[in-house]
């Protein structure tokens, strides 16, 4: 479903991916991990095309990211993308969020849109908020209308970038449920995390990243149980509670 071949990128002269090669089958949940500054975010934001990569190729349901005949914006409504800050539209109402991208991209009438976004609201369990504004919902609430958002696309995989860690820590576990949910139902996923007990709950495989490379890519239960590399152990070290 995602291929990466070698791919590499700069900011002006500082590389922050170098040569990372990896893929995600259909089906498959695949977390990445690793130290801040490591690349992470950079890595998944490459995959829908939100960052330009330099070198490499990056093959998404069979279309090439890079390829200047791509169209990224259909691209994009294939692949769905939840934030670390939600970016729902602060003016529109949880509806007019879930409908907007619908009706413009994907040409629906406003009646199929509506519908299809209240039924995404019901299933994260927020339907009795359809009428209310991203400032009225908790944090944890605004995550779970970003996530039924990017599910109203009907998405062939899903990229989360760190979905929990602007939540307070009560918060957490409610955006949890619906990506283990997700998960269960075998969409493809692929997310940065440091939410380790989702990892060793739904992973199937763990990349670790350092300095911009995938240092490892591996199973999840060899990551957790016998990491290969000084510096997956020193992390693990730190973020696996005592």
């Amino acid at each position: 479903m995602i291929e990466l071949n070698s791919v590499s990128k700069w900011y002006g002269p500082f590389q922050v991916l170098t040569g990372c090669t990896t893929e995600v089958n259909k089906g498959e949940v695949v977390v990445v991990c690793g130290p801040s500054g490591s690349g992470k975010s950079t890595l998944i934001k490459t995959v829908n095309g939100l960052e330009r990569f330099q070198q490499g190729e990056i093959v998404v349901g069979g279309q090439s990211v890079g390829d200047k005949r791509t169209d990224l914006s259909k691209l994009r409504a294939r692949v769905g993308m939840v934030f670390q800050h939600f970016e729902l539209f602060p003016h529109l109402s949880i509806t007019a969020n879930l409908t907007l991208a619908q009706i413009k991209v994907l040409g629906r009438d406003r009646d199929t849109a509506t519908a299809k976004g209240l039924a995404l609201l019901d299933r994260v369990g927020l339907r009795a908020h359809a009428d209310k504004y991203p400032g009225q919902l908790s944090g944890g609430q605004q995550q779970r209308v970003a996530i039924a958002r990017a599910l109203s696309m009907d998405p062939i995989a899903m990229l989360f970038d760190e979905p929990t860690s602007a939540l307070d820590p009560e918060m957490i576990n409610e955006v949890l449920d619906v990506m283990i949910e997700l998960a269960q139902e075998g969409m493809t996923m692929m997310c940065v995390t440091h939410e380790m007990g989702f990892a060793k709950k739904v992973a199937h495989r763990v990349l670790f990243m350092d300095q911009g490379l995938i240092v490892e890519d591996t199973h999840k239960d060899a990551f957790f149980d016998n990491p290969q590399s000084e510096r997956a152990k020193e992390f693990l070290k730190r973020v696996l509670p005592h």
